[in-house]
């Protein structure tokens, strides 16, 4: 139970009015204070082993019930499948598709992604959608391999499809860090199971970065490749302790990890310890990984980048090709993120496609947004910061179900109350997926040739090192590694020591349970203008800032050294690089079944241009007048699905998708043939004609047109509308004519005319 202090009527009360007077109240709360400091600490080593003696630990903040374990898979994994139970004042639409959270195994235990109400689970229930959750136990089942948990995540997506035959759409999955990359693993073998895909703060190329900005990723060229892991993993008896993986994050930031928490705490301990205690239950569970499944992530991800290249196979020799998903795929980054740079999050799009039509050859969807400031956690927390974009996404994911094959950029503006279609606004937010190409994603920072192929000398070494070790040294690792000895290794871990430390068993902590009642009732913290207080926050500003140089010069030293190492043409000579002409960057390979089925695709297009009736004629003429803008507004969204739900039936949301994509192919394909072949469309049924032309008007009056080009498109249709009006047959056909644009927003020499 959580221990506070005595809720205080002025928390800063002036100190006594008597010479030193300022010293003697600020030594009086000093000693408070850290009384309470370490009562806290205590507190956090009880919730520790509290927290640790749990079957299946983790920190949502929301009740669940299993629904699968995969412990009973034919592949048996230590993962599960739960569905989140909706806090009461919440109403789940049974016929929205459900979101399924994918937490990161990468040594803490499970739950960030529903930590706290505003959650990713939090934002998703708020939009209405049914939520669950996939999670894992402390310790793997022995043999289970990274292969074994693509096959259980699947199987758990399956089963989501099948308890909700009535949604209008396949889930939405949300892989939060290393999940990221484990949730596209899957959707590049069953796409079939998928809708919109969301990888927050997911590294998919482990090789890309900025120099001076991101030094994590040289930490396995400094340590020689991935050797080590494999000690670690023979030492712990065929496991490796996450913690390990725990100690690389927090030796990122030495300022924070070494004093700036603690001193966070110290300074508003009356305040701070809730929320401290909270995220340390989950700071502080770490988990255990199969060495065989470490030593795989190790290997083909953070060293090898095979991810994007298509390298990576599975036991039947299947590719994982992420070319293969066809479900919209939405990164969201931050430049603040030191774990997950922009770069590592969004290079993979410029390793796999040549261009934005490469990408739209493939079907592929692709929508980023860089958040400006927001920290690595923070992503998967969805607090404050973060909050705007995980609402928005999951307010608009049909939206993003329906776009276009392409590159987006999310980009969010806050709603005004008084902006046209203000009640089309989902959130408090109005959302464009405006259109970009791949030097937008360039533009971001990332590796040129030189550092590829430093990167690619690492890889080498790696495997050269790696199998030195197989030879030489792990058999007599292995013949005297044991269970006993792993297990005091992970239990003498310095993040596990920290916790057992202060635990109430250690005589120091004792007697500290008294004191610290007795300084809670007897409070007296000073004000922020007691000087000795100023003193203590500038020693620990300036403790801060000798920290932060040190980790500035040991960041630099290492960049230093890593690209005076392997950006030496001797060892990259050594490793066999300079043998080849090309670049260091492996591409993957352009596939000459897709070619054919591309060509083949671009026929029955071709064939298919007149085919279909007014519908499919006023998607065309949407899709025509709207790509000059290059975004997609949600208002023309949610105004075609209010529309649908007024006439009570309509499309489904696939059939929409499906039909969006195929007219947007035409348009690209023989734009002119497309646009010509819409009168004769609109011909076959009159009657559902004059439904297409109201609905055309109104998404027009709703968005308004933005370019020029647009307005020259909207009177080109009038016009061959026009003409073929004359026609008898065609008398439904004349409403079009009618039809004017709205004032253009942007783009010159716009008339600024109105619908009428």
């Amino acid at each position: 139970m959580l221990r506070t202090s005595t809720p205080i009527t002025d928390p800063r009360a002036p100190a006594p009015a008597f010479p030193l007077g300022d010293a003697w109240s600020y030594w009086i709360d000093a000693c408070q204070r850290s009384l309470l400091f370490f009562d806290v600490l205590q507190q956090r080593s009880e919730r520790y082993r509290e927290h640790a003696a749990k079957v299946a630990p983790h920190v949502l903040k929301f009740a669940c019930e299993l629904v699968m374990d995969g412990r009973t898979l034919g592949r048996p994994v230590n993962y599960v499948l739960v569905r989140v139970a909706p806090p009461p004042d919440v109403e789940i639409d049974a016929t929205k598709r459900p979101f399924v959270i994918v937490d990161p195994r990468a040594g803490h235990g499970p739950g960030i992604g529903g930590f706290k109400p505003q959650s990713e689970i939090g934002v998703a229930f708020k939009a209405g959608h049914p939520c669950y959750f996939i999670g894992f136990l402390p310790e793997p089942i022995p043999g289970q391999t990274i292969e074994d948990i693509v096959h259980a995540e699947a199987a758990f997506l399956e089963r989501v499809i099948e308890l909700h035959p009535d949604a209008d759409g396949k889930p939405a999955v949300v892989g939060n860090c290393q999940a990221g990359w484990a949730v596209m693993l899957v959707a590049a073998q069953r796409p079939e199971l998928f809708g919109p895909i969301i990888v927050a703060g997911s590294p998919l190329s482990y090789w890309a970065g900025v120099h001076g900005e991101n030094p994590m990723r040289y930490t396995a060229g400094l340590l020689g490749g991935s050797w080590l892991t494999a000690l670690t993993g023979d030492i712990g008896n065929g496991k490796f302790d996450g913690a390990w993986l725990v100690s690389n994050f927090e030796n990122l930031n030495p300022a924070n990890t070494l004093w700036s928490k603690q001193h966070n705490l110290y300074a508003k301990v009356d305040s701070e310890a809730p929320r401290y205690l909270e995220f340390e239950q989950w700071w502080g569970g770490h988990v255990v990984l199969n060495a065989e499944e470490m030593q795989f992530i190790a290997d083909e991800l953070f060293i090898g980048n095979k991810l994007a290249s298509g390298e990576i196979a599975s036991s039947d020799g299947t590719r994982f090709d992420l070319r293969n998903i066809t479900s919209p795929i939405i990164v969201f980054c931050s430049k603040a993120d030191n774990i997950t740079p922009p770069p590592q999050a969004l290079d993979w799009i410029l390793e796999l496609y040549e261009n934005v039509e490469d990408i739209r050859t493939h079907g592929q969807t692709i929508v980023y947004t860089v958040h400006p400031s927001i920290g690595h956690l923070g992503i998967f927390v969805s607090g404050s910061v973060a909050k705007k974009e995980h609402d928005e996404f999951a307010s608009n994911i049909d939206l993003i179900d329906v776009l276009p094959p392409g590159l987006y950029e999310a980009v969010m503006v806050a709603k005004d109350p008084g902006q046209r279609a203000a009640d089309l606004i989902g959130g408090n937010y109005l959302v464009r997926f405006e259109a970009r190409t791949l030097d937008d994603i360039r533009a971001l920072g990332g590796n040129d040739e030189s550092d590829d192929r430093k990167f690619a000398t690492v890889a080498r070494v790696s495997e050269i090192n790696l199998g030195l070790y197989r030879m030489f040294v792990q058999p007599w690792v292995r013949l005297w590694a044991n269970e006993d000895l792993a297990v005091a290794m992970r239990r003498m871990h310095p993040l596990r020591i920290q916790y057992e430390m202060f635990s109430a068993e250690s005589p120091m902590m004792k007697p500290l349970e008294a004191a610290a009642d007795l300084a809670r009732d007897n409070r007296q913290p000073v004000p922020t203008t007691n000087p000795f207080w100023q003193v203590q926050e500038l020693l620990s500003s300036w403790t801060e800032t000798w920290l932060d140089t040190y980790r500035r010069q040991r960041d630099d030293l290492c960049e230093a050294t890593f690209n005076a190492v392997y950006g030496s043409p001797v060892l990259q000579a050594l490793v066999g690089l300079k043998a080849a002409d090309g670049t260091a960057l492996r591409r993957p390979r352009k596939d000459a079944a897709h070619l054919a089925l591309v060509n083949r695709r671009i026929k029955e297009l071709r064939d298919g241009i007149s085919a279909g009736g007014p519908r499919e004629a006023a998607i065309r003429a949407m899709l025509y007048l709207g790509e000059p803008d290059g975004a997609f507004d949600e208002r023309g969204f949610n105004l075609l699905r209010r529309m649908r739900e007024e006439a009570g039936s309509g499309m489904s949301l696939s059939e929409f998708k499906r039909v969006v994509r195929e007219q947007f192919f035409m348009l690209l394909v023989e734009p002119q043939r497309a646009i010509a072949a819409v009168p004769a469309m609109l011909e076959k049924d009159p009657a559902l004609a004059g439904q297409m032309r109201a609905m055309l008007r109104r998404l027009i009056e709703t968005v308004g047109l933005h370019t020029t080009t647009a307005e020259v498109r909207l009177a080109a249709l009038e016009h061959l509308l026009e003409q073929s009006a004359d026609s008898p047959s065609s008398h439904e056909l004349q409403h079009f004519t009618k039809l004017r644009p709205l004032p253009l927003h942007g783009g010159k020499g716009s008339k600024h005319r109105r619908a009428s």
